[in-house]
């Protein structure tokens, strides 16, 4: 069998001699390792060709995966295991100036049952298919400091049913809950008093007290803050993005909406069927149409980041062990075809240490390469993404910790064959 490859092992005679020691033994096997490389360009390359994609697409999904989980573990600021929510249907449409009135009347009914804690009919929920919006802004007309805020309405019962963390000021009381209807059948709306939560108090008013302050929201009626919740976030939490990023806030109306109800712990599957019933006895025609728990919902709306972590996670794997399989597949094409010179330098005196290290610095001059050229491509992939989702810019940490996984990835693929190649047996190796 004919040998095209070389092989340079320097034999300990010689190495002892080397004044750089281990490094310059290193780099006497960089000049054939080079040459033999340069003979087989279409086979290195596509390795490098490997290792650069899998740097540049598993570093950026490891850096969604992390968005995606980040996404999972949002803090909704709600006891979301004490809440149900039940969404009716009536049995004909009732007039706007009649609905506050049938809503009063259902919450009176609900909040006297035994195991609940609290019931509101919010006009949205989070993890629900609302979302209401508003400009807030610190002058009449629009002018000056604006930003957009999730706008919640519901009775001063909103805050004990979601269980939200009130920081400062005081809730609504039941005089100043106002009717959605006719609040708003007039020009120029008036909300004398709102609920603001952190991230709009410091928006609006950085390193003051929000508490006492007035801003407009519509017309050019002011609203006074008469209280900051701690958390208090948008119904699409991560999915909304604006110049109010996480900016929410409370209104003291009543009108229509999901009825939102809070058992005490461990009685919320029953109470949800109670209220169910109680909502249905009031009146004949209306029927609950969907109940379920607040977690159910969560889990709902984050099936498809739950999806995109697992598919992500799977490209990964499965990038990392084509990748590994490649190097694997080509450390043992190289051992093979060099058999009979590693015989011949392993008559001539080489140890085991000196051929396994020199399959390992091939294999490292190759993923080095991959994973320069990979890092540039992670970073433009990262723009990209950037510039077409709206996905955060990726971390400069992942680029090295991509790097030394992949160094890592390498030495062990080529461990086996190199190792093999180490233990061929001298006149062995001549025979073949």
């Amino acid at each position: 069998m004919s040998d095209s490859s070389t092989l340079s092992i320097v034999p300990p005679a010689r190495a002892t001699g080397n004044p750089l020691g281990a490094f310059g033994r290193a780099l006497s096997d960089l000049a054939p390792i080079l040459s033999t490389l340069r003979r087989h360009r279409i086979a290195a390359g596509l390795i490098v060709l490997e290792v650069a994609l899998t740097c540049a697409i598993v570093t950026n999904a490891l850096h969604l995966i992390q968005t995606r989980v980040e996404a999972l573990n949002t803090d909704s600021g709600m006891a979301e295991t004490e809440i149900g929510v039940l969404t009716l249907r009536g049995s004909k449409p009732q007039p706007p100036e009649r609905t506050a009135g049938i809503v009063s009347e259902d919450l009176t009914r609900l909040r006297a049952l035994p195991g609940i804690k609290a019931a509101t009919v919010p006009n949205q929920i989070v993890y629900g298919n609302n979302s209401n919006n508003s400009g807030v802004s610190l002058e009449p007309d629009n002018k000056g400091l604006r930003i957009s805020a999730a706008q919640y309405a519901a009775d001063e019962q909103m805050i004990p049913t979601f269980g939200l963390k009130l920081l400062e000021g005081r809730n609504f009381t039941a005089d100043e809950v106002l009717d959605n209807f006719q609040t708003f059948s007039v020009s120029d709306p008036k909300i004398p008093q709102l609920i603001i939560n952190k991230v709009m108090a410091d928006k609006l008013f950085p390193g003051q007290p929000a508490l006492g302050k007035q801003v407009y929201i519509f017309g050019r009626s002011p609203s006074t803050i008469i209280g900051v919740v701690q958390t208090l976030t948008h119904t699409q939490l991560h999915r909304a993005r604006g110049d109010g990023d996480g900016a929410a806030m409370i209104l003291p109306l009543r009108g229509g909406g999901s009825y939102v109800i809070r058992a005490e712990p461990g009685q919320l599957d029953s109470r949800i069927k109670a209220a169910a019933a109680v909502l249905e006895e009031g009146d004949q025609g209306r029927v609950v149409t969907q109940s379920q728990r607040l977690t159910e919902m969560r889990s709902s709306f984050y099936a498809q980041d739950r999806a995109m972590a697992w598919l992500m996670g799977g490209v990964c794997v499965s990038l990392l062990l084509v990748t590994a399989m490649g190097i694997v597949g080509l450390a043992s094409f190289w051992v093979q075809q060099r058999t009979r010179m590693i015989g011949t330098r392993r008559a001539l005196g080489a140890t085991q240490g000196q051929i396994l290290r020199y399959f390992q610095l091939e294999n490292l001059l190759l993923t080095t390469t991959g994973i320069l050229i990979g890092m540039a491509g992670a970073w433009a992939l990262s723009q990209l993404l950037m510039q077409s989702y709206e996905l955060p810019r990726l971390p400069w940490g992942y680029l090295p910790a991509g790097a030394l996984a992949l160094w890592a990835l390498g030495q062990l693929a080529v461990w086996v064959p190199a190792r093999r190649a180490a233990r061929l047996a001298p006149v062995a190796a001549l025979r073949s």
